[in-house]
């Protein structure tokens, strides 16, 4: 068992190694932290800690350094979620409220959130498979050519032109846009593709093949949003942080490229009742992160979706700084999405 002042020097340990790369001994300590205490307390604390492999000697320096094991009990016990700042918060605000559309918010997001954590920052798109149809809009741009707006009830508004094969007129088209929208308006994906593939035989003959033209892209458009994937930002901090791997950084950056892995990974993470999660290290082997750490929040979208947002670095990053700016810009998102 450790001690209450066995945790405290842990978590000064984490600290203070976080702030400067350099393995932390039990003099620097006494120097830097109020104990009370000698620093042969404080090395009798260190070897407590060492035994319960919390902390570790690299090579052969007198100093020690945190193990996954010891960043785990920070995360779970010792970190503080600082608020962040009024500034920060200003920015937050100021940045994603600019946003013109979901694909422009979460773009945003993550080039935000790799700013304020130094960190590569990863948001998932909002779980596209259970969204619902809120609406279709049919834009002529000439006789022959439209644009399809497809949009869900969690915010995706994804847009493509057609070329028709004759030309319409726009009477024609506000009576296909609004048996459309009769037809498919609060429809889950798979049913709203299910709907298109018949859709034309309901119309008279002479519009069937302008519905067909029309329903082929809607269907594309469907099954391109029922597709999870992730944004990205920030994988140059990466580089920053190259002498925080024991090898080449390459390996990290190719798993994170491996959006699958990382949806898989972001699928296993629980959301703690502080509205925060983080793995760390060697709980991250089996997704070729066994270096890296990965802290994530969920946010929902105004159709009650969730889907996660998160930043991945190397175990040695400040934990508290990362889950306050995680579990802050999760909460502004949800909230912007939720007035969509």
């Amino acid at each position: 068992m450790v001690s209450e002042r066995g945790l405290e020097v842990l978590r000064v340990i984490v600290q203070d190694y976080v702030a400067s790369r350099e393995p932390v001994g039990s003099k620097s300590i006494v120097e830097r932290h109020s104990f009370g205490v000698s620093a042969a307390t404080i090395r009798n604390d260190m070897a407590l800690l060492e035994d319960e492999e919390l902390i570790a000697a690299p090579h052969t320096s007198s100093g020690r350094v945190p193990t996954d094991k010891g960043y785990r009990v920070f995360v779970d016990q010792l970190a503080d979620l600082r608020p962040l700042t009024p500034a920060q918060r200003h920015a937050i605000e100021t940045f994603l409220g600019q946003s013109a559309d979901l694909d422009d918010v979460l773009a945003r997001t993550v080039r935000l959130l790799s700013q304020l954590t130094n960190q590569v920052a990863l948001v998932q798109y909002p779980s596209l498979a259970t969204s619902r149809v809120r609406h279709i809009e049919l834009v002529p741009l000439s006789p022959t050519r439209i644009m399809t707006v497809f949009i869900t009830d969690s915010g995706r508004v994804e847009q493509r032109q057609i070329d028709l094969s004759a030309p319409t007129d726009e009477t024609v088209l506000a009576d296909v846009r609004a048996r459309l929208n009769s037809a498919l308006g609060g429809a889950g994906l798979s049913d709203a593709a299910a709907r298109l593939s018949t859709l034309a035989e309901d119309f008279p003959p002479e519009r069937r093949t302008l519905v067909a033209e029309i329903a082929t892209t809607l269907t594309e458009q469907v099954l391109a949003n029922r597709q999870d994937k992730l944004v990205m930002a920030g994988a140059a901090n990466l580089a920053r942080t190259e002498q925080d791997f024991t090898g080449s950084i390459y390996p990290v950056l190719e798993a994170i490229e491996e959006q699958v892995a990382l949806l898989r990974l972001f699928a296993e993470m629980e959301v703690d009742p502080g509205g925060v999660s983080a793995r760390i290290g060697r709980e991250n082997e089996g997704f070729g992160l066994g270096e890296t750490s990965v802290v994530t929040s969920g946010y929902s979208s105004s159709g009650g979706s969730v889907a996660r947002l998160g930043v991945l670095g190397p175990t040695r990053m400040d934990y508290s700084n990362n889950m306050a700016a995680v579990r802050a810009v999760a909460r502004y998102l949800s909230r912007m999405l939720g007035e969509a």
